[in-house]
């Protein structure tokens, strides 16, 4: 049986499942969203965003990335 993971702001490259999906019970993959210009990290399932996992925004996508591989995020 293989254990699920969370993206948390130290283990950004490892199963990046969303926490607050999770807890949701939807197990949907961490990416990088955008609304009204601003980037962060959540969920999306097939019908739109479903959560969002950072504190954060930030202006770019770019920012965003680099902010979940450094692991220098803040879950909510």
């Amino acid at each position: 049986m293989s254990q699920v993971q969370f993206a948390t702001s130290t283990q950004s490259s490892i199963a990046p499942f969303g926490l607050l999906a999770a807890q949701r019970g939807e197990f949907l993959q961490l990416q990088v969203l955008s609304s009204n210009g601003d980037f962060y990290l959540g969920t999306r399932s097939e019908h739109g965003p479903f959560t969002r996992e950072s504190d954060e925004s930030w202006n770019s996508e770019r920012q965003a990335i680099s902010a979940w591989n450094s692991g220098m995020w803040t879950q909510l």
